[in-house]
């Protein structure tokens, strides 16, 4: 669990980062979840679209994600959704 303050350290990190990754009209299938654990591991924080024709809204959509990439919720807005986990060999981000 990640403290507030920290949680707005990891926000203005995302800020000026671009959304990489899409989940789409397949919503989060296991080469999804594959891709975004292998991109959490090298990056720690990523930025998620969650396009208008999958079948989650953005807040479902963190909300599975945090469930099972075991990662913490950091900020919805809009369509896009950013979650950090730490990582476990190539830690870059200091909280």
């Amino acid at each position: 669990m990640i403290t507030t303050k920290q949680r707005a350290a990891l926000r203005s990190l995302a800020n000026g980062e671009e959304a990489l990754y899409q989940i789409g009209k397949n919503g989060i299938t296991e080469n999804v979840l594959k891709t975004l654990s292998d991109a959490l591991e090298s990056r720690e924080l990523i930025k998620i679209t969650v396009q208008e024709y999958a079948p989650l809204t953005p807040k479902e959509a963190m909300a599975e994600l945090t469930a099972r990439l075991g990662c913490e919720a950091v900020q919805v807005i809009g369509r896009r959704v950013v979650v950090y986990r730490e990582s476990e060999k190539n830690k870059k981000i200091e909280l």
